[in-house]
């Protein structure tokens, strides 16, 4: 089975940017894999931040994060990326990646069936 790993992570300051990374080995390629991000801050439920379709032609974000987040994958890499732009305290929270085995796009958590361990994201003001 693939294996997710995310990095990228760490403190920025609100107004910076950041780009996230998650890197697939084993198990079947990403490119038969819908895949997502989402995140999760302390107290809180695992949210939705945006999906990607398996050829990365197809895109969803949350409302929270339209317009400054941008989910990209390069399958010949292996790699999925989410790039931070314009961020703020709020949106400090574990950042997750995820695998789902389903054609289109999974907006769902409950859709994705391999997850990476998560990476920090804390955003000072």
């Amino acid at each position: 089975q693939v294996q997710l790993v995310e990095s990228g992570g760490g403190l920025v300051q609100s107004g910076g940017s950041q780009r996230l990374s998650c890197a697939a080995s084993g198990g079947r390629t990403l490119s038969t894999y819908a895949m997502g991000w989402f995140r999760q801050a302390p107290g809180k439920g695992r949210e939705f931040v945006a999906a990607i379709s398996r050829s990365g032609f197809t895109r969803a974000y949350a409302d929270s994060v339209k317009g400054r987040f941008t989910i990209s994958r390069d399958n010949a890499k292996n790699t999925m990326y989410l790039q931070m732009n314009s961020l703020k305290p709020e949106d400090s929270a574990v950042y997750y990646c995820a695998a789902a085995t389903k054609a289109g796009l999974a907006t769902s958590k409950n859709e994705y069936d391999i997850w990476g361990q998560g990476t920090q994201v804390t955003v000072s003001s």
